[in-house]
């Protein structure tokens, strides 16, 4: 065995594990059972060219290396990001602890309650600075969140407003949320006009507004008298704005904002040459069952205990499909934790502190400036002064490594954040007295440049959270508690069918936390980035050679944007070669769940095409669809393997079809866990694929978030693959930006490039093999105690299966049952009712062991027994271990027990449970008295009334 080996630490099977697991199948060799899953056109003749397999220590010392080739200058250039100081105990105990990092989304919300109290802190800081009612849980970025906004308001607008078409951008907006917006606008009819706002004429064409609060120069303006112009015209107004500057500022719902967006970035969260940063919107009551993404709201156990649960769920764009308004379907919240946890530790006064701090020294060097002689361009700031260049220049400063803002022709903008010492004040001022051959004497603060009518007076973050755990000793320990309401998967397996939950390794994580990576600013010069620039054209690469195109992009921040950016490159595409006409897309039934709302967002016309009952897409619907539309067809949206767990065998003549009639194939790599080293989108004949990296390759899903969706296209795409307006990079014909920062999160790629260079070609190749195996040996064992569908014409899955649950609604169980009753087990449900009403879909990923399978295995043969028993006639209907799943410690350990069945069969249905026991710390939630009573930020006590 060789110990240095990563594969062997990251693949659980590999051992003669396996060879117990094939036999149990029947298979001879693990190579006999892919080539029974897979169609043999679509399989590698040649390994992938990839470098050979690094162990973890030698990849730590190549990527210390790429850190020393970043340059640690010190950034004053803002637009939107800043130095940041994060936490000690913030840091240690939840970006670098694996019972955040790796928990799931919390459609389970009995084994979430940590990570949704976390959210709701979260929540209520965005909705007390914003001064407006409603939060959600965290979106992407800034700039995408302003293009959520823009279409939120054009899809909710009036009937007043039914022909309007153009949206009003402020020009001291930030450039890359205004390119971000014109390419969302681009595909949904959208017109925007950019002007200043204070003497522009808003006629009757405009139906909302975005304004920034402060502007991109720095400038705070009172919008207050505008905004309720603007209103009395029926246009509603969206303020991009600063947590840390509405700490002193007017909030915008005291100016009368209809919505507020921004980033909490700087609410302890690393620049990270990009992201991943936890975004927000915060709105009115009337936007409740519109704003995109998740709210996390107050409800109550079936006992009437507090709890806490995903509120108002049926937005999810995989709901409603093409009439989805959004198709976020990821967030941010393991950043939106860290910047809630920020908010909790410093509480009111700490944040007082420190965002006068801030303004102070911006202040001094403002007053500094005027007294060198040089020509400030507005007088009324929190951070951010600018002035005019005169005969200043980038090198002046690049020479002390110290950055700028240089992006606005002819003016100089310096933003001060948290990180600024007075040793750097006084060197940046004197740099500048340098430059006018002058001298000049520390400049102290004299008056505060934020106007009377701008100083906040509202209170904020007056919640006991935020006054309770501001020493490290109760902070540490109210983040424990937290992570003990969690389910992780340093706890047991998550086999959520296509969310691909594998081990994110330590190795792959550690280097998250190094100065060298995760201090440097998205729009330094690239010379200061030669460490991320050469790990992400690495990446870029390597994700081309597995994926079998020609070029990538990791700018998008999530797989719904890998998707919507897929479809916007073929868009480009086709305008550029005359035929924007086109604008089907056909999606089979078997598609990824956000595959038709990202149709959508894209201007897209979505035509369904129906599967057979074994699953594969039907060929002669395909055929139907395809003439009917075939001038129009601009692509299929396929995924592979489908939703329904296996390889179609009609694959090639499927995208043949659909090339033969002119159109482009795009294909979800939702399930690419089932591909890598074997068969790749190219091979299937696909002209662009998206990548979940927080599937396939290893980023760890933080709660719901973050995640990285780049795409991978053919080379005649490669032109149209998106810019960016500050940074070069992209296509050379590219019309597109798809998120704030060039490269999007970039400071996660690096669990991915550290996953791709330990795994290595046959690393990859075996974790995929790996992954199939497993999933095959469970469905051998569960097919006979339940029904498995969708299998292929030898009876093999791919790295996922269904089991089908709902024979068993006749005896009063549904699937939620069996998924709050794994709970008792100590196991996260599998993926519930998606792609099939009615059934789990289990992936077990290739990171899981022999025996966590067994066990897994085992506690669903016990809850079939427990079905046969009601079955049976042992226990009623409406009251046994499923329907009152699951138990808490409180009701198992109370005096009285009024079930039918032992305290044992509820706590400790097999002997194994008790050493590896979770209780949930409430009961199953009631879902509809939360969104009967929506409750999304942190009420007090006294608030909280059960029915």
């Amino acid at each position: 065995m060789n110990t240095q080996d990563f594969s062997l630490r990251h693949i659980g099977t590999l051992s003669n594990d396996a060879v117990e697991m094939l036999s149990e199948i029947g298979k001879e060799s693990i190579d006999e059972l892919i080539n029974e899953t897979m169609p043999a056109e679509i399989r590698f003749e040649q390994p992938l060219n990839l470098p050979s397999a690094l162990s973890e220590y030698e990849i730590l010392q190549h990527l210390e290396g790429l850190a020393d080739k970043n340059i640690k200058a010190r950034s004053f250039i803002g637009y939107g990001y800043y130095r940041t100081i994060l936490p000690s105990p913030i840091q240690r105990n939840i970006l670098e602890n694996p019972g955040w990092y790796t928990a799931y989304t919390p459609y389970q919300a009995e084994i979430a309650q940590g990570r949704l109290e976390a959210l709701l802190n979260y929540q209520t800081v965005v909705s007390d600075l914003t001064g407006l009612p409603i939060a959600n849980a965290s979106l992407l970025d800034e700039a995408t969140a302003c293009a959520e906004a823009m279409h939120m308001m054009n899809e909710t607008k009036g009937k007043d407003k039914k022909e309007a078409h153009k949206f009003f951008i402020a020009e001291d907006i930030f450039p890359q949320s205004l390119a971000v917006c014109e390419t969302k606008a681009s595909g949904l009819g959208i017109e925007i006009v950019t002007g200043n706002p204070d003497d522009f004429d808003f006629t009757d064409e405009f139906y909302g507004a975005l304004l920034q609060y402060p502007g991109k120069s720095g400038k705070v303006t009172d919008y207050t008298d505008l905004i309720s112009d603007l209103k009395a015209k029926g246009i509603r107004v969206v303020v991009a704005t600063d947590l840390m500057a509405l700490v002193l500022l007017k909030s915008p719902g005291e100016m009368g904002a209809d919505i507020a967006v921004g980033t909490s970035q700087r609410f302890g969260v690393p620049m990270g040459y990009g992201g991943p940063h936890a975004a927000f919107m915060s709105c009115t009551e009337d936007y409740k069952r519109q704003i995109p993404g998740r709210i996390i709201g107050v409800s109550q156990d079936r006992n009437g205990k507090f709890a806490l649960r995903m509120a108002l769920q049926t937005r999810e764009q995989h709901i409603k499909r093409e009439r989805a308004t959004s198709n976020i379907c990821t967030a941010q919240v393991l950043l939106a934790v860290m910047a809630a946890m920020y908010a909790v530790y410093h509480g009111k006064n700490g944040l007082e502190n420190i965002a006068q701090t801030i303004h102070k020294k911006a202040v001094r060097l403002n007053d500094a400036l005027n007294e060198l002689g040089y020509k400030t361009i507005h007088d009324h700031f929190f951070d951010t002064i600018q002035i005019e260049a005169e005969s200043v220049t980038k090198e002046q400063f690049e020479a002390n490594h110290i950055l700028l803002n240089f992006f606005e022709d002819g003016k100089i903008s310096i933003a001060i954040d948290e990180v600024v010492s007075e040793e750097e004040l006084e060197h940046l001022i004197g740099i500048f007295a340098e430059i006018k051959g002058k001298s000049i004497d520390k400049v102290e603060f004299k008056e505060a440049k934020i106007p009377s009518e701008l100083v906040r007076t509202s209170e904020f973050l007056t919640n006991d959270v935020f006054k309770s755990y501001h020493t490290e000793t109760e902070l540490m320990r109210y983040i424990k508690r937290l992570e003990r309401k969690d389910l992780a998967l340093n706890h047991s397996m998550i086999a959520l069918g296509s969310c691909t939950m594998k081990l994110n390794a330590a190795t792959e994580m550690l280097p998250l936390s190094w100065s060298g990576f995760n201090s440097i600013h998205p729009f330094v010069p690239k010379s200061y980035a030669l460490g991320y620039q050469e790990m992400i054209h690495n990446l870029e690469n390597y994700l081309s050679e597995i994926t079998g195109f020609a070029a990538t992009s990791v700018q998008q921040n999530s797989g719904a944007q890998g998707e919507y950016a897929g479809l916007m490159v073929i868009r480009s595409y086709q305008i550029d070669q005359g035929e924007g006409h086109r604008n089907v897309v056909l999606i089979p039934e078997s598609a990824h769940g956000t595959n038709p709302a990202s149709a959508a967002m894209a201007g897209m016309k979505i035509v369904v095409v129906k599967n057979l009952p074994s699953g594969e897409t039907d060929i002669d619907d395909l055929k139907a669809k395809i003439g009917i539309h075939r001038d129009n067809l601009s692509a299929l949206m396929i995924t592979y393997p489908s939703t329904y767990g296996a390889f179609d065998s009609n694959i090639k003549e499927v995208t043949k079809l659909v090339h033969e009639a002119g159109g482009q194939i795009y294909m979800d790599g939702a399930n690419m866990n089932a591909q890598v080293g074997l068969t790749a989108p190219g091979m299937i004949g696909a002209d662009v694929c998206h990548l979940n990296l927080h599937k396939t390759f290893a980023i760890p899903h933080g709660g719901g978030g973050p995640g990285v969706g780049p795409i991978c296209v053919a080379s005649h795409l490669a032109p149209y693959l998106g810019g960016h307006p500050l940074i070069e990079t992209g296509g050379e014909k590219s019309d597109t930006v798809y998120s704030a920062a060039p490269y999007g999160s970039s400071l996660i790629l690096l669990i991915s490039y550290s996953y791709i260079r330990m795994l290595g070609e046959k690393g990859l190749t075996n974790s995929t093999k790996h992954a199939i195996l497993n999933a095959n040996y469970m469905k051998v064992k569960l097919e006979k105690y339940y029904d498995v569908l969708y299998t292929n014409a030898q009876n093999v899955v791919a790295h996922e299966f269904i089991l089908d649950f709902r024979p068993f609604k006749k005896l009063g169980i549904e699937v939620s049952d069996i998924a709050k009753r794994l709970m008792d087990y100590g196991f996260h449900a599998p993926t519930v009712s998606f792609p099939v009403t009615g059934t789990l879909m289990i992936e077990p990923t290739e990171s899981e062991s022999k025996a966590e399978l067994d066990r897994f295995v085992e506690a669903l043969i016990q809850i079939k027994a427990e079905i046969d028993e009601v079955a049976n006639g042992d226990f009623p209907q409406d009251d046994n271990v499923l329907k009152n799943a699951p138990h808490p410690l409180d009701i198992v350990t109370a005096d009285d027990w009024n079930f039918p069945y032992s305290r044992e069969k509820a706590a400790y249905p097999l002997e194994w449970v008790r050493d590896r026991k979770f209780f949930t710390p409430v009961a199953r939630i009631d879902d509809a008295f939360g969104d009967r009573n929506l409750i999304c930020t942190c009420p007090s006590v006294e608030s909280y009334v059960t029915e």
